[in-house]
């Protein structure tokens, strides 16, 4: 019986990362985890956050999404605004989720409206009175922002 002979597990030297580099990339996730602790530990203020701007239009909507990306977004009255195929709405039901995510954490009730803004210098955000949880949406690149403009120009009943 031959011996059987197992291949390579193993890159070869000359493909690996140096140790070097591996070693540096540790110690730089180390220095950051640090830095964060300090920080987090001392309650150092949050810096370099966008002014507040004026505001200039707000509305209250309900988002309402399920896993497949459909999505509807209603008013403060419950009126339809705007309703979403699982191939356009996957962006408003993926807030949506993330909004029940917060509002679970803190056992605030799962529906309830948030705060649609339009502020100076064109700036969209999306706030939650429930839990406090805000986003810039200009963050999540111009399309995504436009699906939110448009809602903010949708007649009011």
């Amino acid at each position: 019986m031959t011996p059987q002979t197992h291949p390579r597990i193993h890159a070869a030297p000359n493909d690996m990362v140096p140790r070097i580099m591996v070693r540096a990339m540790f110690g730089l996730v180390g220095v950051v985890l640090a830095l964060v602790s300090v920080a987090t530990l001392t309650d150092r203020p949050v810096q370099n956050t966008p002014p507040v701007a004026a505001l200039l239009t707000e509305r209250a909507i309900i988002l309402t999404g399920d896993a497949s990306g459909a999505a509807r977004v209603l008013d403060a009255q419950g009126a339809l605004i705007a309703d979403f195929t699982p191939e356009t709405g996957g962006f408003v039901a993926g807030i949506e989720r993330v909004i029940a995510r917060e509002r679970n954490k803190i056992g605030a009730a799962p529906t309830g409206p948030v705060i649609l803004q339009l502020r100076a210098g064109n700036r969209l955000s999306l706030y939650d009175p429930a839990t406090g949880w805000t986003a810039e949406l200009m963050g999540f690149g111009a399309s995504n922002s436009r699906t939110f403009a448009r809602l903010l120009d949708q007649p009011k009943p």
